[in-house]
């Protein structure tokens, strides 16, 4: 693959599960990262042909979406690349946003496939793509799932990235299911996340998230849990501060003990379909926020897999810290500035504290963490450059 320009196929979740703002950004992210390279994304979700009807709430969500553009980077000569955004019927034909006639000779044509946790397994548009990269943003479960026998689709890729940047290494007990990880950072684009405000708009440490997401297999000795089982270990920790917390968490009504226990601790939860519905909605909350407290998964904890969130590179970028579980990535990124990373409840408290104590060297600490080693510019150069896909 060479040239100036590069055709790059997207696999990742847009619409499919609406209403999840942050989860459309982990995908935009790409798209605009890539489009300011100068290189050319089709971005696609594979969707149940019912989601695609006239009355579908995805449709719906798909229709209101746009692709980020901005200003090209200072010296980039090749100018910005186009982004476009597809919604496609599961082994059908039907689609939104860009014709199946399109998405196809775009395939066909593509140097790269970039395939968020395998979601594309149509061979009409794999077969002739000569570089197919499995993306993983959930480290752990998608690999202790392939060594428990569900098929992730695996064996339709040539290369396999992850955002758990220790996979691989010496002493991680994530299975690596014969392959070789390349280790990536989450990117942000920065144009689209520049620092916010000095005074937030809500005083208060907060996050975006689901109390549970999935099963919570086990593997070697080693729980995958989910945000539910690391944040029952965290409920003093509003009353070992002087702080707020406000949670934007997917949590059941009937999770009742739970809910109770998080309100009587000094919790506050926000609906996440009102403040983080919209790519827009979701920015807005993260900007206005004072900083982060990032609950990891307890599969991510365990397995000190290195997993980073990229919700914790929105603020960054933004100039919000980040008080974060340690999952590994302090031996990734620098932290103690901007960034502070906790295992136990009086950690985390001490971490709040002092980013409560020196908001603006951490605010100006975030924004520079970003800017050196989350900018997508960076981020995805160098992960091309590893998929051997250089312009």
């Amino acid at each position: 693959m060479s040239g100036e320009r590069l055709k790059i196929l997207l696999c990742g979740m847009l619409a499919g599960d609406p209403r999840q703002g942050g989860a459309t950004w982990a995908v935009l992210q790409y798209v605009a990262g890539l489009t300011a390279l100068g290189h050319d994304v089709l971005a696609l979700e594979p969707a149940p042909p019912g989601a695609l009807d006239r009355d579908s709430d995805v449709r719906a969500y798909f229709e209101s979406l746009t692709v980020p553009a901005g200003d090209v980077g200072a010296g980039d000569r090749r100018g910005r690349g186009q982004g476009r955004l597809a919604l496609i019927a599961t082994g059908g034909s039907q689609t939104l946003g860009v014709p199946f006639s399109q998405v196809a000779a775009f395939a066909g044509e593509a140097d790269l496939l970039l395939n968020v946790s395998g979601m594309l397994r149509d061979e009409r548009l794999l077969e002739s793509i000569e570089v197919r990269a499995f993306v993983d943003l959930d480290p752990g479960f998608n690999q202790v799932w392939q060594a428990q026998g569900e098929d992730m689709g695996f064996d339709l890729h040539t290369h396999f990235v992850t955002v758990g940047g220790l996979v691989g290494t010496p002493g991680c007990p994530i299975p690596t299911c014969g392959r070789s990880w390349i280790a990536t950072l989450p990117p942000v684009a920065l144009e689209h996340w520049p620092p916010a405000a000095e005074q937030p708009r809500r005083d208060a440490f907060t996050t975006v998230g689901n109390w549970r997401s999935y099963g919570s297999p086990e593997h070697a000795g080693i729980r995958y849990g989910q945000r539910a089982h690391s944040l029952r270990e965290l409920y003093d920790l509003p009353r070992h501060v002087e702080a707020r917390f406000e949670l934007a968490l997917g949590i059941h009504p009937q999770e009742t003990a739970d809910l109770e226990a998080l309100s009587a601790s000094g919790w506050l939860l926000v609906d996440p379909l009102e403040v983080a519905g919209t790519p827009g909605a979701y920015r807005d909350f993260v900007r206005g926020s004072k900083a982060e407290l990032c609950v990891a998964k307890s599969g991510y904890v365990a397995s000190r897999g290195g997993w980073f969130s990229d919700r914790s590179a929105c603020y960054l970028a933004s100039g919000r810290p980040v008080a974060a579980q340690e999952t590994g990535f302090a031996e990734l990124l620098p932290t103690g500035e901007g960034l502070i990373c906790f295992a136990t409840t009086a950690e985390a408290a001490q971490a709040v504290s002092e980013i409560e104590a020196h908001p603006r060297r951490h605010r100006l600490a975030a924004r520079a963490l970003a800017e050196e080693h989350l900018d997508a510019g960076r981020v995805l150069s160098r992960l091309l450059e590893r998929l051997g896909a250089t312009a």
